[in-house]
């Protein structure tokens, strides 16, 4: 999996994005640490399944470099606690404080809050699933505000999503899941276009973020009925 993150950011280093993004960061060059040590302890293939996120959060793996990366969870469920560096450029709304950092990330601590309440220790969540990020980037516009990928022009998703797409099939090589979970309808319309055509199944659960009035009405209890849904036993 390290190969495929290292491949990962060459072909993302050269994009360019144009306003309204002033600012790009890339957790997996400067909180790379804490994703290899998370890959040492709980990467090991095969996996069941593979949940896959849309990107990173600006509180949460854009500070700890974990996918859905709520620090406490991060810190204190999964023992990763590293320094992390910063982004060449770094928005001032929008520091990067690593596990420093004391904002929480709404959809982090439902999502990793489900897993350690569902399955206790980290190791047994880990058995059978993984989280994974469709795309590593966090785009900013010059306010602070957080753009997502699907808000890209046509021209700049294209190149974007052609090496997302390679790095998610090399992901389903690795861990040779039964599913490919989409966080979310772009995650799954994602694994859609990028695996479809491979040997894996791909669903969708709800996406824990709170702009989704569904996902603040219970949001793990829903995620738990849509898993069991489409046959995966918990």
């Amino acid at each position: 999996m390290q190969a495929i993150s290292d491949q990962l950011v060459a072909d993302l280093s050269g994009l360019r994005f144009a306003p309204p993004v002033s600012f790009v960061y890339n957790p997996l060059e400067y909180a790379r640490g804490a994703w290899d040590l998370l890959l040492e302890r709980f990467g090991a293939a095969p996996k069941e399944v593979l949940f896959l996120g849309m990107n990173p959060g600006p509180f949460g793996m854009a500070q700890t470099g974990i996918p859905f990366g709520e620090v406490s969870l991060v810190r204190d469920w999964m023992g990763i606690s590293l320094p992390v560096g910063r982004p060449e450029r770094e928005h001032p709304k929008r520091p990067i404080l690593g596990f420093e950092h004391t904002r929480s990330e709404v959809s982090g601590a439902r999502l990793w809050g489900w897993a350690r309440a569902r399955f206790g220790e980290p190791e047994r969540f880990f058995e059978r699933f993984f989280v994974a990020n469709y795309c590593p980037l966090v785009f900013l516009e010059e306010s602070g505000r957080n753009r997502t990928p699907d808000k890209l022009p046509a021209v700049e998703k294209e190149a974007l999503f052609a090496a997302c797409d390679r790095a998610l099939r090399a992901t389903v090589t690795y861990f040779a899941p039964r599913w490919v979970i989409g966080v979310g309808v772009f995650a799954e319309g994602r694994a859609l276009a990028a695996v479809g055509d491979m040997e894996v199944k791909i669903g969708r659960i709800l996406h824990p973020s709170p702009a989704s009035p569904m996902a603040n009405r219970g949001w793990a209890a829903q995620a738990e009925r849509q898993l069991r849904e489409l046959g995966i036993d918990l």
